[in-house]
Protein backbone atom coordinates (compact mmCIF):
# COMPACT_ATOMS: atom_id res chain seq x y z
CA UNK A 1 0.00 0.00 0.00
CA UNK A 2 1.36 3.27 -0.98
CA UNK A 3 1.84 5.76 1.97
CA UNK A 4 0.66 8.88 0.88
CA UNK A 5 2.93 11.90 1.49
CA UNK A 6 2.01 15.45 2.92
CA UNK A 7 2.13 17.74 0.45
CA UNK A 8 5.27 20.43 0.43
CA UNK A 9 4.43 23.75 0.69
CA UNK A 10 7.46 26.07 -0.75
CA UNK A 11 8.06 29.02 1.72
CA UNK A 12 9.89 32.21 1.28
CA UNK A 13 12.22 31.94 4.05
CA UNK A 14 14.65 34.27 2.41
CA UNK A 15 16.02 36.26 5.49
CA UNK A 16 14.88 34.20 8.58
CA UNK A 17 16.62 30.81 7.94
CA UNK A 18 20.22 31.41 9.75
CA UNK A 19 19.55 34.89 10.63
CA UNK A 20 22.02 34.46 13.77
CA UNK A 21 23.90 31.73 12.24
CA UNK A 22 28.12 33.39 11.85
CA UNK A 23 30.69 31.81 10.06
CA UNK A 24 33.71 32.28 12.22
CA UNK A 25 37.27 32.28 11.36
CA UNK A 26 40.10 31.88 13.75
CA UNK A 27 42.91 34.25 12.92
CA UNK A 28 41.91 37.26 12.36
CA UNK A 29 44.43 40.63 12.66
CA UNK A 30 44.31 44.07 12.13
CA UNK A 31 46.54 43.87 9.89
CA UNK A 32 47.85 41.01 8.00
CA UNK A 33 51.12 41.22 6.11
CA UNK A 34 50.04 38.08 4.31
CA UNK A 35 47.47 40.49 2.91
CA UNK A 36 49.21 43.10 1.52
CA UNK A 37 51.63 40.57 0.04
CA UNK A 38 48.44 39.01 -1.68
CA UNK A 39 47.32 42.56 -2.45
CA UNK A 40 50.85 43.66 -4.60
CA UNK A 41 50.89 40.41 -6.72
CA UNK A 42 51.22 40.36 -10.26
CA UNK A 43 49.29 40.88 -12.00
CA UNK A 44 49.01 44.64 -11.62
CA UNK A 45 45.71 45.51 -13.07
CA UNK A 46 43.62 42.90 -11.65
CA UNK A 47 45.14 43.44 -8.26
CA UNK A 48 44.72 47.00 -8.20
CA UNK A 49 41.42 46.81 -8.33
CA UNK A 50 41.41 44.03 -5.81
CA UNK A 51 43.24 46.94 -3.74
CA UNK A 52 40.97 49.34 -3.90
CA UNK A 53 37.84 47.45 -2.80
CA UNK A 54 39.87 45.66 0.04
CA UNK A 55 41.08 48.88 1.33
CA UNK A 56 37.57 49.74 1.07
CA UNK A 57 36.71 47.12 3.14
CA UNK A 58 39.14 48.04 5.79
CA UNK A 59 37.26 51.48 5.65
CA UNK A 60 34.29 50.17 7.36
CA UNK A 61 35.22 50.74 10.97
CA UNK A 62 37.90 51.07 13.82
CA UNK A 63 36.61 47.26 13.98
CA UNK A 64 37.68 45.53 11.14
CA UNK A 65 40.02 42.85 10.90
CA UNK A 66 41.53 40.55 8.33
CA UNK A 67 43.50 37.24 7.20
CA UNK A 68 44.13 35.23 4.47
CA UNK A 69 41.45 32.34 3.92
CA UNK A 70 40.91 29.89 1.00
CA UNK A 71 43.80 31.93 -0.51
CA UNK A 72 42.20 35.08 -0.43
CA UNK A 73 41.80 38.30 1.72
CA UNK A 74 38.81 38.43 3.99
CA UNK A 75 37.40 41.05 5.99
CA UNK A 76 36.20 40.21 9.47
CA UNK A 77 34.33 42.13 12.33
CA UNK A 78 35.88 39.96 15.51
CA UNK A 79 36.10 36.55 13.94
CA UNK A 80 32.78 36.50 11.85
CA UNK A 81 33.95 37.69 7.58
CA UNK A 82 31.37 40.09 5.94
CA UNK A 83 33.77 40.44 2.69
CA UNK A 84 36.43 39.22 0.42
CA UNK A 85 38.57 40.00 -2.80
CA UNK A 86 39.91 37.25 -5.16
CA UNK A 87 41.56 37.75 -8.43
CA UNK A 88 41.17 35.21 -11.31
CA UNK A 89 42.72 35.30 -14.52
CA UNK A 90 40.64 38.28 -16.14
CA UNK A 91 37.92 39.15 -13.44
CA UNK A 92 37.83 40.33 -9.60
CA UNK A 93 35.55 39.24 -7.33
CA UNK A 94 34.21 41.28 -4.46
CA UNK A 95 32.60 38.60 -2.28
CA UNK A 96 30.17 39.09 0.53
CA UNK A 97 29.78 36.27 2.93
CA UNK A 98 25.83 36.83 4.15
CA UNK A 99 25.47 38.29 0.44
CA UNK A 100 22.14 36.08 -0.13
CA UNK A 101 20.43 38.71 2.12
CA UNK A 102 21.53 41.61 1.56
CA UNK A 103 19.46 44.74 -0.66
CA UNK A 104 21.24 44.91 -4.04
CA UNK A 105 18.54 47.71 -6.24
CA UNK A 106 21.56 47.78 -8.85
CA UNK A 107 21.61 44.19 -9.26
CA UNK A 108 25.19 43.91 -8.84
CA UNK A 109 25.31 40.56 -7.04
CA UNK A 110 25.86 37.36 -8.74
CA UNK A 111 25.92 33.37 -7.38
CA UNK A 112 23.33 31.00 -6.05
CA UNK A 113 24.66 29.39 -3.06
CA UNK A 114 22.74 29.65 0.24
CA UNK A 115 24.43 32.85 1.96
CA UNK A 116 27.50 34.09 -0.41
CA UNK A 117 27.30 36.40 -3.43
CA UNK A 118 29.39 38.55 -5.16
CA UNK A 119 30.09 41.49 -7.91
CA UNK A 120 32.81 40.29 -10.89
CA UNK A 121 34.55 43.30 -11.74
CA UNK A 122 36.54 43.38 -15.28
CA UNK A 123 39.14 45.63 -16.19
CA UNK A 124 37.85 48.34 -18.94
CA UNK A 125 34.17 47.96 -17.60
CA UNK A 126 31.90 50.44 -16.34
CA UNK A 127 31.09 49.73 -12.76
CA UNK A 128 27.85 51.43 -10.40
CA UNK A 129 30.97 52.42 -7.55
CA UNK A 130 28.31 54.38 -5.41
CA UNK A 131 26.01 50.56 -5.28
CA UNK A 132 29.56 48.44 -4.79
CA UNK A 133 30.67 50.48 -2.08
CA UNK A 134 26.87 50.50 -0.43
CA UNK A 135 26.68 46.79 -0.54
CA UNK A 136 30.04 46.78 1.22
CA UNK A 137 29.00 49.20 3.68
CA UNK A 138 25.30 46.67 3.78
CA UNK A 139 27.42 43.73 4.46
CA UNK A 140 29.60 45.10 7.06
CA UNK A 141 26.36 46.70 8.83
CA UNK A 142 24.62 43.22 8.67
CA UNK A 143 27.55 41.37 10.48
CA UNK A 144 27.63 43.76 13.14
CA UNK A 145 24.09 43.52 13.78
CA UNK A 146 24.41 39.46 13.83
CA UNK A 147 27.05 39.82 16.33
CA UNK A 148 24.83 42.45 18.42
CA UNK A 149 22.12 39.73 18.18
CA UNK A 150 24.32 36.17 19.77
Amino acid sequence: MRRHRPRRIALDLRGLVGKNDILRLSGSVKRDPAVDAWLVDDPIELRSIAQEWFVRMRQCGDDVRELMHDGCPVACVEDAPFGYVNSFKSHVNVGFFSGALLEDPAGLLEGSGKRMRHVKLRPGHELDTAALRALTDAAYADIGVRLGAV
